[in-house]
């Protein structure tokens, strides 16, 4: 074996978000610029993963409120796209790039999660395939940038989990959450709508499209505000939102819960809600964000 470090190159880079670190530092800034840090510290924030010319200034308002300064480990929790996975993976490398600086993964909490026996290794390719951890790298650099060799990262990619399952990811990454020092993102864009995602609810009570969508939305939102994981649960059942995180969200839920037995206390908010556009008629498609954050009392 040659002591050859392990890359994951920043395969999304120069498509979805600039390939340049000065001009995506740039950018970065201007949307963080725009937003307040009212939640701060956060110990875990919800967030987009599209490209950032849809949702770089959504995903701001959840980045604002990250506290460089008390957090030392990144959890980034991504829904798989593109592989079918019924458990969680990890990833095979050491390094995760970005265009601003190489960010680090915790070898040592893989080491506990390895042990777990609950988690599959994704390959190099499964890897650079899927944008939804990625997406997050650039902004957990330009977020941690004074602090930028005091922290590491612990990438998971969260497949299509049964509720049993949600739950037992839940209570595993609940004693992380515990810790002051760890910061979750969780990796989710939300609605979906049109023929092209085979997703065409509407209440017509709502008037246009575009404000059913976002009225459905925000009632999933409200119920994650909740941070009860059956409603949330329920509440896909019944309209089948296509929110592509649900399982992501539904692990951190579960891992709330499981904290607030032991008498934590906790609440999360939404800071801010976007469409990629605005669907009137059903040739129209639109993918929704929304960013949040939670934080313990």
């Amino acid at each position: 074996m040659s002591n050859r470090v392990l890359c994951r190159e920043a395969s999304h880079a120069g498509s979805w978000y600039t390939a340049s670190g000065p001009q995506l530092n740039a950018q970065l800034e201007g949307w963080l610029s725009q937003v307040q840090s009212t939640k701060r510290p956060a110990r875990a924030i919800i967030a987009p993963h599209a490209g950032y010319t849809y949702c770089g200034s959504c995903a701001a308002h959840a980045y604002k409120q990250v506290d460089p300064t008390v957090t030392r480990k990144i959890f980034i929790l991504g829904p798989s796209h593109h592989v079918p996975l019924s458990r969680c993976a990890l990833s095979s490398v050491e390094i995760y790039r970005t265009p601003l600086y190489d960010l680090r993964i915790d070898q040592k909490i893989y080491g506990e999660l390895w042990k777990t026996g609950m988690f599959e290794r994704m390959s190099l390719q499964t890897d650079e395939d899927e944008h939804s951890i990625e997406m997050h790298l650039p902004y957990t650099a330009k977020a941690m940038e004074s602090q930028k060799d005091e922290f590491t990262i612990v990438p998971v990619l969260v497949g299509a989990l049964s509720e049993s399952k949600e739950q037992e990811f839940g209570k595993l990454f609940s004693k992380y959450l515990a810790d002051p020092s760890n910061l979750f993102v969780v990796s989710s864009d939300f609605c979906h709508w049109g023929q092209r995602f085979r997703y065409n609810y509407y209440d017509e009570s709502q008037g246009e499209i575009y404000r059913s969508i976002e009225h459905l939305d925000k009632m999933g939102m409200s119920i994650i505000e909740q941070l009860d994981p059956v409603s949330f649960s329920n509440y896909l059942k019944k309209y089948h939102n296509t929110i592509c995180g649900r399982h992501p969200i539904g692990v951190l839920l579960n891992a709330i819960t499981e904290l607030q037995k032991n008498g934590m206390n906790m609440s999360f908010s939404f800071l801010n809600y976007a469409q990629s556009s605005q669907c009137r008629n059903w040739q129209d498609s639109s993918v929704s964000y929304a960013a949040g954050a939670l934080m313990v009392h």
